[in-house]
């Protein structure tokens, strides 16, 4: 059983809900949702809005369920299986829109509104329209938590509420005008906005999708009320029959996983890149997507880009590669320490001084000689010496590399670190923040903070092993991956289960009596569960350490 498959071992299978209509074709609607919570491994529940004669060619008839049954099912389901997630398909009417909204107002008002993504559906991939044109989403203000339009209901959505204004409409045609329409309906309706680019007649070897954040929940600040630029490079194929609603089902299925909204959306929009890859034709229109199960390759995973900020551009030049496995990873901030863990063997640490602005004369240059003594000690031991932050005197002294976090890489200039020959870490909080590390290519990847840590303070929730496993799948192949976070030598062998090459420390070591002896405790046991891994390699992967935790 492979790493990942430990999600259907670990926990029951979360619940998402599908409010839908049938697609009797099976190539989207409530059939796609509940095909794509099911590879995702969530148990899919879903509330029928109305039945469709459809097929690949057509739809020949919509018909809606009353407003008695669209509700029976909704309070049917919540009695007994309430989701972590909601995907919201085809509304075919305001009468359905406004109970939809009247009922989750009711969960609201509670406190017990799960996370609710709107893929406002118009038209079917044969072309026909579902009469939804003038409908007002409105009511959802406020209930959504994230809204999907592609280009043709972005501009309807837009178009609706402004005419509602008697203000004049704009087409979308162009990737400013996209952000724009994107982040005034973020505003509109309270919510996150990705707006997606695949059927953009105006764009063309990429497909590009706008993704409008508001504050999100258990991630960093730095990503919040920010506009990213997805793009991937666009699949040529016509089998794309439910891509829509493939895309916002996966979304709520890894919300469900407790993974935070920027990492669902990347995530999703590379299942839904596989999923047409490897799309398949089975009537005489548009086929439909496979289902190809968690994303597990950098492939299909999008590029993302900060629009309307300034952001460092790709390094020309290579960061210096590590020279050796970094093994167990001591951060430090005392010299004493840092000479005591070097005296007992250790090849690769982090020297880490954080200090809050401003600083005086005095302090900036005690600050500046206690890096000039690190970097020093480092190198009468022949160690690989990473600065914490200070990039500019990590260069201006020679240090071995620099470790930035997310935040640090808007004002780091980074081709001066690649060009003065430093090797580069970034630290990341979830797929999306790994993502932006790989795309300046470094010499390695933290990955954190995996249990809930003291030694500062984090916006991010724990990632956890499951997660740790899945981003290591991703990026092991690329870069050496560390774990870092609340790591000691009771969690050691449940972290090297899950295949991360290297584990960076802090309090267990920096808080032992002998720092000395618990780095040299620490190495002995990483060697030994590293070997042991690397001898299991070719045998079936067991589950029984990640299952335990």
């Amino acid at each position: 059983m492979g790493r990942l498959q430990c999600i259907k071992t670990l926990e029951r299978q979360p619940i998402v809900w599908t409010i839908a209509g049938s697609d009797s074709g099976g190539g989207a609607g409530i059939q796609a949702d509940l095909l794509t919570m099911k590879d995702l491994d969530c148990h899919g529940c879903s509330v029928i809005t109305s039945i469709t004669a459809q097929n690949s060619v057509a739809v020949e008839l919509v018909e809606p369920v009353s407003e008695h049954m669209l509700i029976s099912q909704l309070d049917a389901l919540w009695s007994d299986l309430p989701p972590r997630a909601i995907k919201i398909g085809l509304l075919v009417s305001q009468q359905q829109v406004n109970c939809v909204a009247k009922w989750l107002t009711n969960l609201a008002q509670q406190d017990l509104l799960p996370f609710v993504v709107l893929d406002p559906v118009m038209v079917a991939s044969s072309g026909h329209g579902f009469g939804q044109c003038s409908i007002d989403f409105k009511p959802m203000a406020g209930l959504m938590s994230l809204l999907t339009p592609n280009q043709h209901e972005l501009s309807h959505l837009c178009a609706n509420l402004l005419l509602s204004r008697q203000q004049d409409t704009s087409p979308v045609n162009d990737e400013h005008t996209m952000a724009s329409a994107a982040t005034w309906l973020a505003n509109e309706y309270q919510c996150h906005v990705v707006a997606k680019g695949g059927d953009a007649r105006w764009q063309q070897q990429d497909a590009i999708d706008m993704y409008v954040t508001q504050k999100v929940a258990n991630a960093s600040d730095i990503h919040n009320h920010r506009v990213f630029k997805l793009s991937s490079p666009r699949v040529n194929t016509q089998d794309n029959h439910g891509s829509g609603c493939t895309f916002s089902a996966a979304i709520a299925c890894f919300i469900a996983h407790q993974f935070v909204l920027h990492d669902a959306i990347v995530m999703a929009k590379a299942y839904v890149n596989n999923g047409l890859t490897n799309s398949y034709q089975v009537g005489q229109g548009p086929g439909v997507l496979a289902r190809t199960g968690w994303p597990d390759t950098l492939a299909f995973m999008p590029t993302i880009t900060p629009v309307g900020t300034v952001h460092p551009s790709h390094c020309q030049t290579r960061f210096k590669p590590i020279l050796s496995p970094l093994g167990v990873y001591p951060v430090l901030d005392s010299l004493s320490q840092l000479i005591a863990v070097l005296n007992a063997g250790c090849k690769t640490l982090q020297f880490r001084v954080k200090v809050d602005p401003p600083l005086s004369p005095l302090q900036t240059q005690a600050l500046e000689q206690s890096i000039i003594d690190a970097i020093a000690i480092g190198r009468d031991f022949n160690a690989q010496l990473f600065i914490n932050d200070h990039w500019q005197l990590a260069i201006k002294h020679g240090a071995f590399g620099v470790h930035l976090g997310q935040e640090d890489l808007s004002c780091a200039d980074l081709n001066a670190i690649a060009n003065a020959g430093l090797a580069l870490g970034i630290s990341s909080h979830g797929c999306f923040e790994a993502l932006l590390a790989h795309q300046y290519s470094p010499s390695y990847i933290a990955l954190g903070h995996i249990y809930p840590t003291s030694t500062k303070q984090m916006p991010s929730a724990p990632q956890g092993l499951i997660k740790l496993a899945h981003y290591v799948t991703l990026l092991g192949e690329h870069y050496p991956t560390v774990a870092i976070g609340g790591i000691d030598s009771d969690r050691l062998e449940l972290v090297a289960s899950t295949g991360v090459a290297d584990v960076a420390v802090v309090r267990a070591i920096t808080e032992a009596p002998d720092p000395a002896l618990s780095y040299r405790l620490l190495h002995q046991r990483w060697l030994q569960l590293t070997r042991k891994r690397a001898m299991a390699q070719c045998l079936p992967f067991s589950s029984e350490s990640l299952c335990s935790a």
